[in-house]
């Protein structure tokens, strides 16, 4: 077999692009009442090993049930969809996507692997790997926000996308919704969505999982004051905030807090901002939405998709869905 083609990496984004963002949700959250932070500022070095010893806490059910859903199924989704491309949002390593590469593989259609990140380190690593394992596939690495570049990626009919781990649950509704739209938009009738997501359960169970015994999810929820500290020169002291994760049961979303322990400022000195906090005063860091298969279904036909096949973990704690674009 030929080797792989690695395409020269894509940049979307400006190198300054992570230090701008930054500097905008910090302003626009900490001055909001109430006050947020978007969960991708967990995702510095430190916060992706954090997050790799989460996936492995006994509580933490999801990756698990996902990687048991696609060794049941890779196979059968690659005889449905046929697909020559398999295009990945946030790919990070790519290491889940590799049972579906290797099913189409032995399927005989992947000609063409796309993989998208704001990591262009983590993306060119991801694609090197990937371009030596997959002989004779072309291999293309974008380096973009997969909210603003999804008509910019490469990649010949038909299409797979797959966008997994229960991301789309950090999405606001209307955000689910412009979403869907975007990836609706750069596809052609008939080709396909991968969508993976966790499901509505009982509360004790959700709890646990965003909240577990050793404080791993703390330390990973405290990072983002880490994170602020060390690129805009804030004074946050981490340990001054208690990890907090609730139920709504009302929207159906976990949502992740770090409430102040006493009344207390922080300074951002690159932004010249001040910023003041009750006793109990949260930051909302996270939602992490579950759902159900009717909303799934919902939500994809409004964005014009047909839900085709859903398919969950033994214990129906999580849920793949494969959608066809209409």
């Amino acid at each position: 077999m030929t080797d792989s083609r690695l395409d020269p990496v894509e940049v979307h984004l400006p190198d300054d692009h992570a230090a701008r963002a930054l500097a905008t949700d910090a302003r626009e959250g900490l001055t909001a009442t109430p006050k947020t932070l978007p969960p991708k500022w967990f995702y510095d070095a430190r916060g992706s090993d954090l997050f790799e010893r989460i996936t492995r806490l006994p509580e933490y059910y999801p990756t698990r049930a996902e990687r048991e859903i696609l060794a049941a199924r890779a196979d059968e989704i690659a005889a449905v969809t046929g697909a020559q491309t398999l295009v990945e949002l946030g790919s990070g390593s790519s290491e889940k996507t590799r049972l579906l590469l290797d099913a189409l593989r032995s399927a005989g259609t992947l000609t063409h692997i796309v993989a998208l990140d704001v990591s262009a380190t983590a993306l060119r690593d991801a694609a090197a790997a990937l371009a030596a394992e997959y002989g004779g596939v072309q291999v293309s690495g974008v380096v973009g926000d997969f909210t603003e570049h999804l008509g910019l990626l490469p990649g010949q009919p038909t299409r797979l996308v797959a966008f997994l781990g229960g991301t789309i649950g950090n999405f606001l509704p209307t955000e689910r919704a412009d979403f869907l739209t975007a990836v609706r938009a750069v596809l052609k009738p008939g080709e396909w969505l991968l969508l993976g997501t966790d499901l509505v359960k009982e509360e004790h169970t959700l709890v646990r999982a965003y909240d577990d015994a050793e404080g791993v999810t703390a330390e990973f929820n405290r990072n983002v004051l880490h994170v602020l500290n060390r690129e805009l020169g804030a004074d946050f002291d981490p340990a001054d905030f208690d990890h907090i994760a609730r139920w709504d049961p009302d929207h159906e979303w976990i949502e992740m807090r770090l409430r102040a322990k006493r009344a207390l400022q922080a300074t951002i000195t690159d932004l010249d901002l001040k910023v003041e906090f009750t006793k109990g005063e949260d930051i909302r860091t996270e939602i992490s939405a579950k759902f159900r298969q009717e909303k799934v279904a919902t939500e994809l036909a409004a964005a014009g998709f047909t839900l085709e096949h859903w398919w969950t973990d033994e214990a129906n704690r999580f849920a793949l869905t494969l959608a066809r674009a209409d």
